[in-house]
């Protein structure tokens, strides 16, 4: 295959990618984004094949046919609601990736014979072994393995930049001195180490933030893999995603008021006095039933449904688009108030909803739909909790101070499905249940929402 044809495929394979990314920015267009991205991949790995003059296929194919099965088995059986976990591990394993290819390079004496390779060879070890242990300890918080909560761990941030500045020491050294292959192998084990101390003390609700930037650190270890490999489509692609994943990273750390310093370090804001929950709720918090929100409804002309991590794990967003489906035959407008990180990844929400064919336009941005609240007869929260809590807007001693928010606490009634009053990831007791505004409907989020329903066609 001549090298004209190599590089005009390759080019249309960074063209497509391009376009992919562009795509996935609205759920519109993310399906087509997606498939274009995967035809890109699949042009540039069969042009690459060819490149090499590969003589011997058989460990090829089986790969393709190992990784297609497990692929097409994770995404028909894997719940929405386990999409971050699976997310987080896809990211673990292309670090990992990335880390083993560094590795075979070094270790072939006419692999690493320049000091571009060299040098390439230890950033992708560097960060593929940060991105693979730091992905695995993600999905095990997401997956409840271990706790979930931010793990202190005694002298923290010593430990970190010990293991980073060791990292990089070794990193030199394999540069000056490549014959010595047992450097290579303490770089991965300080690395793994690394990222294991990174992770581990970031709490839930920083989640979507270390996805987002695992996301990053994987593109990255790509790119650098195409520098040791002298592949440009890998070069292009791994750019483009560890960019994406930076800037969504950052769009991340704007949603929740944090800075990305604080969330690698675990560094919640300093509060004022213990928020006691008795005194926020005490004798304050009016509790409904599906019958009376159905006699609200009814005369409802504008609903806001506000969906969160709770309704994911109730697997109640069916229910919740048919609730929308009965009001819009009442003459209702239904609208859907997504929050940037609702959930525990970026776009869980968008995702959860898309599942249920919920209209795409239905689903307005935070920004927007914020000013629309004032003129809303009825907003449905299900399972959200600190995106509308109004703490992050009105009690400057609240760690969560500063924090946009939806608010939902300024339409004209607020009803709230949740199994109880217990806090959301931050911990704190949320004042918008105790609203004279407020009415709190409590049970599981899909039978509350199905008998919900049920009264609303019942009145009919």
């Amino acid at each position: 295959m001549s090298m004209t044809i190599i590089y005009l495929a390759y080019l249309v394979a960074a063209s497509l990618f391009i376009l992919g990314i562009k795509g996935l920015t609205k759920p519109r267009t993310a399906v087509r984004g997606n498939q274009l991205s995967a035809l890109g991949m699949f042009i540039a790995v069969v042009v690459t094949l060819f490149d090499q003059s590969i003589l011997s296929y058989e460990w090829i194919i089986a790969g393709v046919l190992l990784g297609g099965t497990i692929g097409a088995l994770m995404a028909t059986k894997i719940q929405v609601t386990a999409m971050p976990q699976m997310v987080a591990m896809l990211n673990g394993f292309g670090g990992g990736a990335s880390l083993f290819i560094a590795l075979a390079s070094f270790l072939d004496p006419d692999s690493a014979t320049h000091i571009v390779a060299l040098i390439s060879i230890a950033l992708t070890v560097l960060i593929g072994s940060v991105t693979l242990s730091g992905s695995f300890v993600a999905f095990a918080k997401l997956q409840e393995l271990i706790s979930g909560n931010p793990i202190k761990v005694p002298g923290n941030k010593v430990i970190n930049a010990a293991l980073l500045i060791t990292a990089i020491g070794l990193s030199v050294a394999i540069v000056l001195d490549p014959s010595n292959t047992m450097l290579i192998y303490a770089l991965v084990a300080v690395s793994v180490l690394l990222g294991l101390f990174l992770v581990v003390p970031i709490g839930g609700a920083d989640m979507p933030v270390v996805i987002a930037l695992l996301n990053s650190y994987s593109g990255i270890a790509a790119a650098t893999t195409g520098f040791i490999t002298g592949n440009t489509v890998l070069i292009v692609s791994g750019s483009l995603v560890g960019a994406s994943g930076i800037i969504l990273t950052q769009i991340m750390c704007k949603a929740m008021n944090r800075s990305l310093f604080n969330v690698l370090f675990g560094v919640m804001a300093e509060g004022g006095e213990t928020i006691d929950a008795d005194e926020v709720y005490a004798g304050k918090v009016t509790s409904s039933s599906p019958e009376e929100v159905a006699m609200l409804l009814e005369t409802a002309e504008r609903v806001v449904i506000v969906p969160g991590y709770g309704l994911a794990m109730a697997q109640a967003q069916h229910a919740v688009r048919e609730l929308a489906s009965v009001l819009e035959a009442r003459g209702a407008q239904v609208l859907y108030a997504i929050h940037p990180v609702a959930g525990r990844m970026p776009g869980h929400m968008n995702v959860l909803l898309a599942e249920a064919e919920v209209p795409y336009e239905q689903l307005i941005e935070m920004d927007e739909i914020n000013p629309q609240f004032e003129q809303t007869d009825v907003a449905i929260v299900i399972g959200a909790n600190d995106v509308t809590n109004p703490m992050a807007r009105e009690d400057k001693g609240s760690p969560i101070y500063g924090m946009p928010i939806l608010n939902v606490d300024k339409a004209r009634t607020v009803v709230v499905v949740k199994r109880s009053l217990s806090p959301g990831f931050a911990g704190l007791p949320n004042p918008l249940f105790a609203k004279d505004n407020t009415l709190m409907l409590f049970g599981d989020g899909k039978k509350a929402i199905v008998d919900l329903t049920q009264s609303l066609k019942e009145a009919d």
